[in-house]
């Protein structure tokens, strides 16, 4: 099989649809129209994309009715206090009420500062880098400050190896915008940004040669974008949906792509 650009060019065509997203965190950023809200909203769904899909949008949900339909308010008119009152018996696998609580006030505080989630990362973000990955080191640890040692499993930090698939996905929802990325982040450029990095994707870059790399971390996620860059430079990761659906949709086969 040829993997060139119009291969990746007609799956993107018959595949990057919005009705593929389901089941996917990505469903719920659809809701929001202010490009603030979602942003809040697609920090508090990447970071909570871990487990089984059917037990994340439950946990989403959950998270959802409590921030109602205008969740920047929500963030800025409560304290930490209020986030562990609100949160109370919230568990998702390992993420409990203590740190969805410090999460949100990590996203508080940011705003705070910043005037906006969107200011806040670009406060780090310049042209001049290769890739999104400084910009995305520098906004972890505005929204993680307030946790012991500057770090949660919520919004890992890529100075530390991981391939950062959440936050990765995050920058691809508020970064691009097409039928399925929403989009809004408009100062930030497609081209620099990393392949959220998920056992789907590693499987088919390592079946289609993109990599030999025998782990899923950082460097293996910025070997594959670089494939992809290759074939666009300007949008590297507008494959990622359409590649990752046969891995999660039953009624997709990948013989389709012969």
């Amino acid at each position: 099989m040829k993997y060139d650009f119009e291969f990746f060019e007609k799956i993107y065509k018959n595949y990057n649809k919005r009705n593929l997203v389901k089941p996917d965190p990505l469903q719920v950023l659809y809701d929001y129209k202010e490009v603030e809200d979602r942003a809040v909203i697609a920090l508090l769904a990447s970071g909570l994309a871990y487990g089984r899909v059917k037990q994340i949008l439950k946990s989403i949900d959950r998270i959802l009715v409590k921030l109602g339909k205008n969740p920047v308010e929500f963030i800025m008119n409560n304290s930490i206090v209020e986030f562990r009152d609100v949160f109370k018996g919230f568990k998702h696998r390992f993420t409990d009420e203590l740190e969805i609580a410090m999460f949100c006030e990590g996203i508080k505080n940011a705003i705070e500062k910043y005037g906006s989630l969107k200011n806040a990362f670009l406060d780090g973000y310049s042209n001049r880098d290769d890739n999104i990955i400084p910009a995305l080191d520098a906004f972890s640890k505005k929204i993680t400050a307030n946790f012991p040692r500057g770090k949660s499993y919520l919004f890992p930090a890529p100075v530390n190896g991981s391939a950062c698939k959440r936050p990765m996905l995050f920058l691809r929802w508020m970064v691009r915008s097409d039928e399925v990325d929403p989009g809004g982040w408009d100062e930030i450029s497609p081209s620099k940004l990393i392949i959220p990095l998920d056992t789907h994707m590693y499987a088919f870059a390592k079946g289609a040669g993109f990599t030999k790399r025998k782990s899923a971390d950082l460097k293996t996620a910025c070997e594959i974008s670089g494939y992809f860059k290759q074939l666009n430079s300007r949008d590297p990761v507008k494959y990622d949906f359409a590649i990752t659906r046969f891995g999660i949709r039953e009624e997709l086969s990948t013989k389709s792509l012969s």
